[in-house]
């Protein structure tokens, strides 16, 4: 398993650039939790990567419902939490569209 992003990147790297692909406007608040939320709900991104995504985070995570959800690829536990974050996702939290990097 390689990781797919530069290793001088940070986390907040690449919010900003999550932030910029979804036209995001950057002025909007950022709080920093184990995720970065934006604008309470706007965004939720989540940029771990020693396999700390678990299903459990992942039904957390939807209660709060974000428009728009970014995972680091290697922040998967295994492939099998990451094949199940769209249906979990589709059957918690229907409206939030989910990106992963």
């Amino acid at each position: 398993m390689t990781d797919n992003i530069k290793a001088d990147r940070n986390a907040e790297d690449l919010l900003f650039q999550v932030l910029l692909d979804w036209g995001v406007d950057l002025s909007l608040p950022i709080a920093k939790r184990e995720v970065f939320f934006v604008d309470d709900n706007a965004l939720a991104a989540c940029f771990v990567k020693n396999g700390e995504i678990t299903e459990d985070f992942v039904k957390e995570l939807t209660k709060r419902e974000p428009m728009r959800v970014v995972f680091r690829d290697a922040g998967f536990k295994d492939d099998s939490v990451k094949i199940n974050v769209e249906q979990i996702f589709k059957l918690m939290s229907p409206h939030t569209d989910i990106k992963t990097i």
